[in-house]
């Protein structure tokens, strides 16, 4: 290395280490997954913001690949304790802190992209949900949005073909942790497994699974589809993707600053939700090159995994509490409510 560009080299290094000792704000935000997922990707559209709009007061600090806490429950944990400051789950992952957001997970309530979107911006009903998250963590786990993880969760398998409930009869499919989710694959005649993500590739590929649930994009970035063949569109879950703030981190920042971060979620948000749209194509490309074929359900097939799923809700009503209860009821109204909301959109744009 030359004396030049080794001099230049230490005075960006000076220069980086004071625009840090400068910042007045540091946030730390841990991530499960590589810098390769759209995920990571979306938090440099957050720091982008976050730093850029103000002017330096505000740094952000990315450690992907679980180089700060292993998995969801211990970054929100870090988060909780104020260890860490942002970070993104899932929103039955979520309902460990507050459990009526489980419902919200129920199979084929939210049926697409536009209604989903319209009650994840529902104001009044998120900012309801956020009290209730803030309530139920002592005020330290801040719920700023609920944004696109990945598209749609569909059936996948290794072998076997689906094309109707009982084809899943005796499949053991890899689940998340979330009991909902695992109770529709058992009340679809399957067996569901619960596998932590760093691990799906090689259950998949060792035979411990005989598919998953998941979006096609994560399928295929992942590397999932060397041993998934097979895919069916039912279309059962929408990934919710929840993104936490540490409400004493966030109440610290003056209203300016909390105005620069309201905006880099809000352009993070516009990011995830396109991401998968944007991304299936070349997705569902790449899956078929690999000697996949991708299966869409008639209206009468998807009924009928409607149809098998209704004994998850109903259970999930009988167990639950009067606070749960009445949540769903909210849920599933807000749902009607933007449902009816487009249809009459699209009447309009239709004269």
């Amino acid at each position: 290395m030359s004396f030049k560009k080794s001099i230049a080299l230490s005075l960006y290094a000076l220069s980086f280490s004071a625009a840090i000792q400068a910042a007045e704000y540091k946030i730390t935000v841990p991530i499960v997954t590589n810098p390769d997922s759209y995920n990571y990707q979306s938090l440099l559209v957050f720091k982008n913001i976050a730093e850029s709009y103000s002017n330096g007061e505000i740094i952000v600090d990315i450690y992907p690949s679980g180089q700060l806490c292993g998995n969801a429950k211990e970054c929100l944990a870090g988060v909780q304790s104020g260890m860490f400051d942002y970070f993104q789950t899932t929103v039955p992952e979520l309902a460990y802190y507050w459990r009526p957001m489980e419902g919200f997970d129920l199979p084929y309530i939210l049926p697409n992209d536009r209604v989903a979107e319209c009650v994840y911006d529902d104001k009044d009903f998120m900012r309801d949900v956020r009290e209730n998250v803030l309530k139920q963590t002592n005020n330290s786990l801040r719920l700023m949005i609920v944004s696109n993880s990945g598209g749609w969760r569909n059936i996948a398998t290794t072998k076997k073909v689906i094309h109707s409930p009982e084809d899943v009869k005796g499949l053991k499919l890899r689940t998340v942790p979330a009991a909902i989710q695992q109770k529709l694959v058992t009340a679809l005649g399957g067996s569901p497994t619960p596998i932590a993500w760093p691990e799906v590739y090689t259950a998949l590929s060792t035979g411990m699974v005989d598919g998953t649930k998941n979006g096609i994009v994560d399928i295929v970035q992942m590397k999932f589809h060397e041993s998934l063949k097979n895919i069916i569109l039912d279309g059962h879950a929408y990934m919710g993707g929840a993104w936490i703030m540490n409400n004493d981190k966030f109440k610290s920042m003056p209203d300016n600053l909390k105005k620069v971060i309201l905006d880099a979620v809000s352009a993070q948000n516009q990011y995830l939700r396109a991401y998968p749209k944007w991304k299936e194509y070349e997705a569902y490309e790449e899956f078929k090159k690999s000697g996949g074929k991708i299966y869409n359900p008639s209206v009468q097939e998807k009924d009928a995994f409607k149809a098998m799923s209704v004994s998850v809700i109903d259970n999930y009503i009988k167990e639950s509490d009067d606070e749960s209860k009445k949540w769903l009821t909210r849920f599933e109204s807000v749902v009607k409510s933007c449902e009816t909301k487009i249809y009459e959109e699209d009447n309009a744009a239709l004269q």
